[in-house]
């Protein structure tokens, strides 16, 4: 993805998936790639029109989830672009669970009944729901892989304040209630997801991307319950089939290992998944949009004039 450099620029950082501009240490402007990651690994191929189903879906969760938490996002000058409020970012990652899956069920299996400091109960099926959703930490690593960790030890080491915190579980659990709710009118069940959350002076703000299939997992409901009764594999839509591949391909971030060829098909199959995503969440045919370096920057450009920050 092309560097960018705007008027008034601070700094630059490149993660996993989105280049980030901050802007005056005011705001930040965040371009969504096609790049994809798991295991904490960018892979080597890219994906049509990912960043574009990430933000746009991004930014209609947090419109939609506004009236629970204040939110960094001003602005989409791009189909792939966001416009916010740069804020100091909390070193913590809320993760939310309404079901046994993925990390958590991997963690089970191995006969484990704790997870970041959270007890889980014996006779659980995976996928099962837990009796009410669990907050399951991890910390915001700069480089390598995140770690799990529990709320006593996130306030032990001062990671965050305790006043901070417990105001960040509220909000967590209210968003994901939210969230739940939105997926079920959609015939969708929220399973887990992932909230960022930084500082403006004294409040809080909801950062980064919310309930896209980069950082939400969702099962179909219709089939839900036959599925579980019978042990078979939920039919869902979230980036976790992407995990499965390289897991099945003996990948899994580890050192010494090699991420398996991505062919065209396989890229185009990881595309269309995004896409019907997109579809069934928000209801609304996807439509691509390809716009030129040259006319991103001009529409992040106007985006910046208009709050004065060039």
């Amino acid at each position: 993805m092309s560097k960018f450099h705007f008027p008034n620029q601070t700094n630059f950082y490149s993660g996993k998936v989105r280049d980030v501009y901050s802007i005056k240490n005011n705001w930040l402007i965040m371009v969504a790639s096609n790049r994809i990651s798991a295991f904490d690994v960018i892979l080597p191929k890219a994906i049509p029109y990912k960043g574009q189903v990430l933000n746009q879906v991004a930014a209609y969760m947090l419109e939609k989830t506004s009236d629970i938490c204040p939110n960094w996002l001003i602005s989409t000058p791009a189909p792939n672009v966001a416009l916010g409020k740069r804020c100091i970012p909390y070193k913590v990652e809320m993760v939310v669970r309404g079901n046994l899956t993925g990390h958590a069920w991997r963690t089970y299996k191995e006969g484990k009944r704790k997870l970041c400091g959270v007890s889980l109960p014996e006779g659980l099926r995976e996928n099962d729901f837990f009796a009410s959703p669990i907050i399951t930490p991890s910390t915001k690593a700069e480089a390598g892989h995140d770690e799990d960790i529990s709320r006593e030890e996130i306030m032990a080491a001062n990671i965050v304040n305790e006043d901070d915190y417990r105001q960040l579980e509220k909000y967590t659990l209210a968003l994901f209630e939210r969230g739940k709710d939105l997926a079920a009118k959609r015939g969708l069940i929220l399973v887990d997801t992932k909230y960022e959350f930084g500082k403006v002076g004294n409040t809080i703000y909801l950062m980064d991307e919310i309930h896209t299939p980069d950082s939400s997992r969702y099962f179909y409901m219709e089939g839900f319950e036959k599925r579980l009764h019978n042990n078979e594999p939920q039919k869902q839509l979230s980036k976790e089939f992407v995990r499965e591949w390289l897991i099945a391909n003996n990948f899994m971030g580890k050192e010494g290992q090699t991420v398996p060829e991505m062919n065209e098909e396989w890229i185009q199959t990881i595309s269309k998944r995004y896409i019907e995503l997109y579809e069934q969440l928000i209801g609304e045919k996807f439509v691509p949009q390809e716009l030129s370096d040259e006319e991103t920057e001009a529409k992040i450009v106007e985006a910046l004039r208009q709050v004065n920050a060039i």
